[in-house]
């Protein structure tokens, strides 16, 4: 089923700082902005009214609900629960469709979601919510909401805090356009999200190719002699190395996080760049795998000048002229490294077994052609995550001063055109 709902979670707590202390500076000064009015919610436009939430959304309890144990990858109702996941899995229970569309909200996540289409709510602690529709346009509803501070209060019943809330209500064709402005940032985000995972599906298909045929073009893979080995069918001029080898492996140094600061040289440990510190290890790009804990044998490759953390194992070719650095960090990717992870409660890679994982070793200029190519991919992933992420700062801005009418609709309309 073709996805019409939206879904974020996205953090407005700055915006809702700036909120008070603009609060504080009009009511200590006592000078509004023309045109707007004191309220529960701060200053706000004067043709603005503001709602409690109980006089404006009205819980559903009648909607069909399924366990977790229920859920299935295939069928034809998408099951709607309060995870990260928009849709959560499928089911063959008759639907709810009944004044749609509504908003789901996670009594255990806090997670918001817009859903249009007939599905059916996963039982545990998933909240379906109808705005009233002679008071608010559903869609403006579910952004109102989701500016709403809701702080953890123990695992779970984060409703009861929800309900407590109040909500601004513009006059509906202002929320329908304000809805609308949103919602093209939040589809534009949403495609950016879309072809960052289309990369990094073509990225994967071809390191397959690349590792298997060589740096030839698809079309020409059958003219290359192939030998089998023992990490599968490789170029018959290529050869099967023992990581140790041709590299050498070695532990980065203790830094407990105590020791961290709030700017200087990246730290890098398990789980990549971990914080920041005022010194460095290494002045030159390393490649990392993660030696430690629950994402052991991942690999991370660090900027010049970054200090490593015993969490990571280095691992650096002997000679450069026969093995590449960046072909490196991509041979490891492709590798198995599950052979050499031991222990179960606390797993970890020695020097000794990652010695022992095989690589293949293609001549050195065919290296620099299959990293120059992957790396052409890996920079239009960047490209399009600095997108992203740009989508999403503006999303948050636009949510903060839209609900609160610092921009007002045609304003902002304005500045999505230029």
């Amino acid at each position: 089923m073709k996805r019409k709902g939206i879904s974020t979670t996205e953090n407005t707590e700055n915006a809702e700082v700036d909120a008070v202390a603009s609060v504080r500076s009009a009511v200590n000064t006592e000078d509004l902005p023309d045109g707007f009015q004191m309220t529960d919610l701060g200053p706000l436009p004067k043709e603005w009214r503001v709602v409690k939430f109980d006089q404006a959304i009205t819980r559903v309890t009648r909607v069909p609900k399924v366990k977790q144990s229920d859920y299935q990858p295939i069928g034809l109702v998408p099951i709607v629960d309060q995870g990260q996941s928009f849709i959560a899995g499928y089911t063959d229970k008759s639907p709810y469709k009944d004044n749609l569309p509504v908003i789901v909200f996670g009594d255990h996540t806090r997670v918001l979601k817009f859903v249009d289409f007939p599905f059916v709510a996963g039982a545990d602690g998933t909240q379906v919510l109808i705005p009233d529709s002679t008071l608010f346009d559903p869609l403006f509803a579910y952004y109102a909401l989701s500016t709403i501070d809701i702080p953890s209060r123990g695992y779970n019943r984060h409703f009861s805090l929800l309900r407590e809330s109040s909500l601004p209500l513009p006059p509906l064709p202002e929320q329908r356009a304000i809805a609308h402005v949103l919602r093209t940032v939040q589809r534009a985000k949403e495609a950016t999200e879309g072809v960052i995972a289309a990369l990094k599906e073509l990225k994967k298909s071809l390191m397959q190719h690349l590792f298997t045929y060589g740096p030839v073009p698809v079309t020409e893979r059958e003219r290359v002699p192939l030998q089998e080995t023992e990490i599968g069918p490789i170029p018959a001029h290529w050869r099967v190395v023992r990581l140790g080898e041709v590299a050498r492996m070695k532990q980065g140094k203790v830094l407990p996080t105590s020791s961290f600061t709030r700017y200087g040289y990246p730290v890098y440990g398990a789980n990549g760049q971990i914080g920041w510190f005022s010194q460095y290890t290494h002045a030159e790009e390393e490649v990392l795998v993660t030696c430690r804990g629950a994402t052991c044998g991942t690999i991370n490759v660090s900027p010049p000048k970054s200090f490593i953390t015993n969490n990571a194992m280095i691992v650096t070719p002997m000679q450069r002229d026969r093995l590449q650095k960046d072909y490196l960090a991509l041979a490891l990717q492709m590798a198995d490294l599950s052979s050499c992870i031991t222990g179960s409660g606390q797993p970890q890679i020695t020097k000794g077994k990652l010695a022992l994982i095989p690589i293949p070793l293609p001549p050195l200029d065919e290296q620099r052609e299959i990293a120059r190519m992957l790396q052409a991919v890996d920079a239009k992933i960047a490209a399009e995550q600095t997108r992203r992420a740009a989508l999403e700062d503006l999303f948050k801005t636009l949510l903060h001063e839209l609900m609160s009418g610092r921009r007002r609709v045609s304003l902002a309309t304005q500045s999505l055109g230029e």
